[in-house]
């Protein structure tokens, strides 16, 4: 499973200015570019054609356990797969185990787990999550 989120990480660089919303994980493979919804589109895309049961993540990481300066939290996206008779958290885009995910919801894809759906006008006037590690 390192395999898959070793070279989906080196496959994709990491741009929000280039985000979509509509981008396939084959899009995400032959572009190069994406976020961390891209990261975990192909993650999944891997798994599946080999057989192994996968699905979408979606949350926000804490700061727990990296150096300072903290950047401000950021809805984030990951993946499980279904190893050794459980499901195993990986995260192509940071590459890295991290402490104190907050899971928000799970589905096959994006598409299933929307942070809004919105129907007309609307606008957010602020929203924060922040995690502290308890000792």
């Amino acid at each position: 499973m390192q395999a898959i989120c070793d070279f989906v990480h080196d496959r994709i660089v990491f741009n929000y200015a280039n985000a979509r919303a509509t981008r396939t994980a084959a899009e995400a493979y032959q572009e190069g570019t994406g976020v961390c919804r891209d990261y975990a589109h192909l993650a999944i895309a891997f798994c599946r054609a080999l057989n192994i049961p996968a699905r979408y993540c979606t949350g926000y990481l804490s700061d727990i356990g990296t150096p300072a300066p903290f950047p401000p939290g950021d809805f984030a996206a990951w993946f499980e797969a279904y190893l050794d008779g459980r499901w195993q958290t990986f995260d192509p885009r940071n590459n890295t185990p991290r402490i104190g995910r907050v899971l928000i919801a799970r589905g096959r894809d994006a598409a299933d787990v929307a942070m809004v759906t919105t129907f007309g006008p609307n606008t957010l006037e602020g929203f924060r999550v922040w995690t502290d590690e308890m000792l």
